[in-house]
């Protein structure tokens, strides 16, 4: 039996994040597309509107696009789906109430 020299041992790499072109927007809703190879989001600001004869009118201002294929996609779903949990364990769970309302029962994340 050969003995173990440390060459099958993982390797560990340095992770640097450059962060000089980043720019921080904030989003209070998401727009999602798609097509066979790529998921499309959207994120922006809805901004409760009137029209000229006093209709309400909801504008969703698009500040930023994400395109991602669907690995990446999928890696977000479940780092997002982490935290949220992390997030409901420590500060009980967020409910969302009609439109997105922070004021009623709305989806659960699944366990």
């Amino acid at each position: 039996m050969a003995e173990n020299s440390g060459q099958d041992q993982s390797r560990q790499i340095q992770l640097r994040i450059d962060e000089s072109k980043m720019s921080t927007t904030y989003a209070n809703t998401i727009r999602t597309s798609t097509t066979a190879d790529e998921v499309v989001l959207d994120f922006g600001m809805n901004l409760p509107m009137q029209t000229g004869d006093n209709q309400q009118v909801i504008m969703f201002n698009v500040g930023s696009r994400v395109i991602m294929n669907w690995a990446g996609a999928k890696r977000l779903a479940i780092s997002l789906g982490q935290v949220v949990r992390q997030f409901e364990d420590r500060n009980g769970q967020i409910s969302l109430g009609p439109a997105g309302r922070p004021d009623g029962d709305g989806p659960k994340l699944s366990q």
